[in-house]
C-alpha cells in the first residue's frame, strides 16, 4: 500500500492485500482522523474505502487485486459520486 509492492494470492481483494501488507490503516475518519482498517470484508461497513488506481471512495473489499494495482490511503471525507 502507498507504493510498496506486495505479492498476494490470486483472487484476493484489495482489502485483503492491505491486511496482508500489515498496514496500520486504509482510511482516516473525516471528523477525528482516526485510522480504520477493513472490517466486514463484504461491502457493508465502508471501513475499507480506499483510493485504488487513482479513484477515491472504492470499497477495497469488493475490488479484486490486479497486477500493478495501486492502493492508497483514503484521506478526508467520502465524496458522493456526481456531487
Amino acid at each position: 500500500m502507498d507504493g510498496a509492492p506486495l505479492r498476494v494470492p490470486q483472487g484476493a481483494s484489495a482489502a485483503a492485500a492491505v491486511l496482508l501488507a500489515g498496514a496500520d490503516a486504509i482510511r482516516e475518519t473525516p471528523v477525528s482522523g482516526a485510522p480504520r482498517l477493513p472490517y466486514c470484508m463484504m461491502g457493508v461497513c465502508f471501513d475499507c474505502l480506499a483510493e485504488i488506481d487513482g479513484t477515491a471512495n472504492r470499497q477495497a473489499c469488493l475490488v479484486p487485486v490486479a497486477p500493478g494495482m495501486r492502493i492508497a490511503r483514503q484521506r478526508g471525507a467520502r465524496v458522493a459520486f456526481g456531487g
